[in-house]
């Protein structure tokens, strides 16, 4: 099994070491990461100034890494088609400090990682263990590495990924594994303006967990009940039901009006 590994926490990340230090005695590991954190990036892709690939490490462990000026995406793209010799049978990305949950795959750098691998044609896994303060890995890495050879035997859909969330808790405290849907939990989002030290207006885009509960089968309710959640993802973000209700509308190409005649 050959694996590339990336985050948007960035090299450095406590995770990704984990994650890299799990996955070596079962598979061939790469890693290539942003050289610093790159979180809340989404899915950008670089397309203004150069790339560039540095040789890094992973303490604890001897995998061949690179450090790289990219996003997430970025790193998967130059990982895949250029500093492996071979492609990756199955990318994963994280390990993720904090969860990524119901509108934060928007936004997360995390999962885009592994929706740059299905774009791509290879099988990706977005890996988050969900706390912020005093993140354990263990669990998160044994399950990565369980999930990975259980598609790289079985294989995803096309165009499909799998969003990973595992609570911070002992493998004991775990309920199980949970199937999950993608909730629709999202952030009330806060614009401070503040004044710099110069009297100059400056902004800081901040927010907030909104009030809705989780509902039984997605990936929020999971987490909170002490379950492992697994929500596949589709690349096709069409809705059926805003197509359904558009034709309804019978929309028309305006005619052009021409000038009357004298």
């Amino acid at each position: 099994m050959r694996v590339l590994l990336t985050n948007d926490d960035g090299i450095g990340s406590p995770g990704l070491h984990a994650l890299a230090r799990a996955f070596e005695p079962e598979a061939e590991v790469f890693v290539v990461a942003p050289e610093h954190e790159r979180s809340a990036t989404g899915h950008a892709i670089t397309l203004h100034k150069p790339l560039r690939a540095v040789p890094s490490s992973i303490p604890g462990s001897s995998v061949r890494a690179w450090a790289t000026n990219g996003t997430p995406a970025d790193c998967v793209a130059m990982g895949a088609l250029s500093l492996l010799a071979e492609r990756p049978d199955i990318v994963v990305s994280g390990i993720n400090v904090g969860p990524n949950m119901g509108r934060d795959l928007t936004y997360s750098g995390t999962v885009s990682g592994a929706m740059e691998a299905a774009i791509i044609g290879v099988p990706g896994i977005a890996v988050s263990v969900g706390a912020f303060r005093n993140p354990r890995f263990d669990v998160a890495g044994r399950f990565a590495v369980y999930l990975a050879k259980m598609i790289v035997a079985r294989g995803l859909p096309a165009d499909t990924l799998l969003n990973v969330n595992v609570p911070n808790l002992p493998a004991a405290e775990i309920e199980g594994v949970e199937i999950t849907r993608q909730g629709d939990k999202r952030y009330i989002s806060r614009l401070e303006e503040r004044t710099d030290p110069r009297g100059r207006p400056y902004y800081w885009l901040t927010g907030e967990p909104g009030i809705r509960g989780d509902l039984e089968g997605t990936d929020t309710w999971a987490l909170a009940h002490r379950r492992i959640s697994v929500t596949p993802i589709g690349l096709d973000m069409t809705s059926p039901p805003a197509v359904t209700a558009l034709r309804s509308w019978g929309l028309e190409v305006a005619k052009e009006e021409r000038p009357a005649r004298p």
